[in-house]
């Protein structure tokens, strides 16, 4: 049980939270809601003993053991799979001293490490760990690539990994579907659900929420209140207590009104003075109920556009991908569609925008969702095939990199003038007001602003455009729950055609009439809403789930070292089920020898054990290479 009594905590001189009196219970899963700057992050770094409260306590059982994904990942040599195993940090070192003992040939060191991995489950550790790469969405063949060699936005899914890797009674996650997908964020959904301790999280994705959530944790103008339930039950909860307190506080005012009006006339008669004094006295013991102050709801637009013709953008046989630099002196070879110099992403693309559209895509990272965004704006141009753009089209474009684009040390006003020098500071002035950045805010330098306000900024910037084409790849990763329910209310009255990315379901089911999905090399229509998408996902077979897309090295330019898109080739499958039979039949030996080397007895013949020794490092290699035999007839 995590406990608050009197807990008050400031950052600054700024007072986050006080007068907190609240109790957790084992196995909730508890969803942490405000807006930005409410305290929730601050309410975690608490909880894990990282800072003092400024008044009461917090009280966490020092038995509780806590996970908590790291904000950063160091450039580590480490394959991607022994990072997260180094979550368990029990485990990692018992491998650890496996592996050195075997190496010295110490095989009483080895029998205790068989027998300490036997009683913390660690047979089977290295298939948990894959297991989570792969659900994330690390294809199998990138688990045993360095940490160092992954962009960011993965190195956030391997702290992740990492961070459910560790055996743990308390889980605090600060949003961790930033920088997830779709995909990805319904299997990290469904593990959540099975796990046993208490789970404290912190997410604007309001679907993730309502699926994962038993309780929601409110912070919001410096207190903190419980509710039973997921986020929609909280809402309709908070709803009603707010008109509850609103229809206390106007009979509340009625009567003092009443007893005002009996005192201010009878107090000065003596005939009436016990009866006066009698009513001030209730007037006194009133409660002082308040009045229901009501959030301010963000309202935001997108001016209608200047002009919306029918057929606004459209790609036919299009081959999507990058064109690679070529060495020098090799400036002969082709650099189109079929040179040695391009990356095909996407084979035979039909994809057409008219006025009204709404399309939402679909589909793991890195399977070339943002390749057909960028080629659809032009900033990639087709490997074959051609773009037809309508010469009135006027495209908004929000990429991942839009808010981190944005000039450090200028303000919003100086971000509008550069886009348009001869519009007068006054239109700027009412136009950012609107975007809720009112008065001195708009010249403030925005180095100061939130990574919310920011990304508000950038849409901001958009807007000013009048686009008749919006493309939005996960514009909601920096953006609170008020304000994404403000973009889907925007979007929605946009009259011109949207394509959006986006891992947030709420957002994306309410705003797109139709569904894309980008895998395989293919974009092709998905017959069915994002419930049927989630069915889907969970229904297709396990081989056809392990063949993800190949991952970007660390830039997040051009994937580093991707082939041509293959066509699908059909298994033998008398050449797949010998290989599989070949796999567990080296399975089954190295858990025959696992189980011998793990009796003590089998040490008193040094010569057996030793032999046992050799005889696992040799069938283990041989493993290593029916698996890779058997990924291959998977293609």
């Amino acid at each position: 049980m995590i406990a608050f009594r009197n807990f008050a905590l400031r950052r600054g001189e700024r007072l986050l939270l006080s007068d907190v009196d609240l109790a957790m219970h084992a196995g909730w899963r508890v969803g942490v809601v405000g807006r930005n700057g409410t305290g929730k992050s601050s309410l975690f770094a608490t909880i894990r003993g990282e800072v003092e409260p400024d008044r009461g306590d917090v009280d966490v059982p020092g038995r509780v053991r806590i996970a908590s994904v790291a904000q950063e990942t160091p450039s580590l040599p480490d394959a991607a799979i022994e990072f997260v195993l180094g979550g368990d940090v029990e485990l990692a070192a018992v491998i650890r001293a496996e592996a050195e003992a075997n190496a010295r040939e110490d095989w009483e060191a080895v029998a205790t490490a068989h027998q300490r991995l036997a009683e913390l489950n660690g047979y089977d550790a290295e298939a948990r760990a894959g297991k989570l790469l792969h659900g994330l969405g690390f294809p199998a063949e990138t688990h045993r690539r360095p940490v160092s060699s992954f962009s960011g936005g993965w190195r956030v899914r391997l702290n992740l990994a990492r961070a459910l890797m560790k055996p743990s009674d308390l889980l605090l996650l600060d949003e961790p579907t930033n920088h997830l997908d779709l995909d990805a964020v319904l299997w990290l959904e469904q593990w959540l659900l099975k796990y046993p301790g208490t789970l404290l999280l912190i997410s604007h994705d309001r679907e993730f929420l309502d699926g994962v959530c038993t309780h929601t944790l409110h912070l919001n103008d410096g207190r903190a209140k419980l509710y039973v339930g997921d986020y929609t039950a909280f809402e309709r909860q908070r709803a009603e207590h707010l008109r509850q307190q609103q229809i206390a506080h106007e009979k509340e005012q009625a009567e003092r009104a009443h007893l005002q009006k009996f005192i201010d006339r009878f107090k000065a008669k003596a005939s009436k003075a016990r009866q006066a004094q009698s009513r001030m006295k209730r007037l006194a013991k009133l409660a002082g109920t308040e009045a229901v102050r009501a959030e301010r709801e963000f309202r935001i637009e997108f001016p209608q556009p200047a002009k919306l013709p029918h057929a606004l953008l459209r790609i036919n046989h299009g081959e999507c991908g990058y064109v690679l630099p070529q060495p020098a002196g090799e400036g002969a070879r082709r650099a189109d569609g079929g040179g040695q110099g391009a990356v095909h992403i996407l084979s035979s693309v039909g994809f057409g925008l008219e006025a009204g559209d709404r399309i939402g895509l679909l589909g793991p990272n890195g399977a070339g969702k943002s390749t057909l965004v960028k080629t659809l704006v032009g900033e990639l141009p087709l490997l074959d095939g051609e773009r037809y753009a309508h010469p009135d089209l006027r495209i908004g474009y929000f990429a991942q990199h839009t808010v981190e684009s944005l000039v450090a040390g200028t303000s919003p006003i100086d971000h509008l003038r550069e886009l348009s020098p001869d519009s007068p500071t006054q239109a700027f002035r009412d136009f950012l007001g609107k975007w809720y950045f009112p008065g001195d805010r708009a010249f403030e330098s925005i180095d100061g602003f939130s990574g919310g306000e920011r990304a508000r900024l950038a849409l901001a910037l958009i807007a000013w455009k009048q686009p008749n084409v919006l493309l939005l790849d996960e514009p909601t990763n920096h953006l609170d729950l008020d304000m994404r329910e403000a973009l889907a209310e925007a979007l929605s009255d946009f009259d011109g055609a949207i394509v959006l990315v986006s891992h947030d379901r709420h957002l994306i089911g309410l705003v797109s009439d139709s569904f894309w999905r980008v895998s395989d090399g293919v974009v092709k229509p998905f017959d069915g809403d994002l419930d049927e998408y989630a069915a889907w996902l969970r229904s297709r077979p396990a081989n056809e789930q392990a063949r993800a897309p190949a991952m970007p090295k660390a830039v997040d330019a051009p994937p580093a070292a991707p082939a041509p898109a293959k066509p699908a080739v059909r298994v033998n499958p008398h050449r797949l089920g010998k290989a599989e039979a070949r796999v567990a039949e080296l399975e089954a030996a190295l858990a025959d020898i696992a189980s011998a080397l793990a009796d003590p007895d089998t040490y008193a013949d040094g010569a057996k054990a030793a032999s046992l020794g050799q005889q696992q490092a040799r069938l283990q290699a041989q493993l290593d290479e029916a698996e890779s035999e058997l990924l291959a007839l998977y293609g």
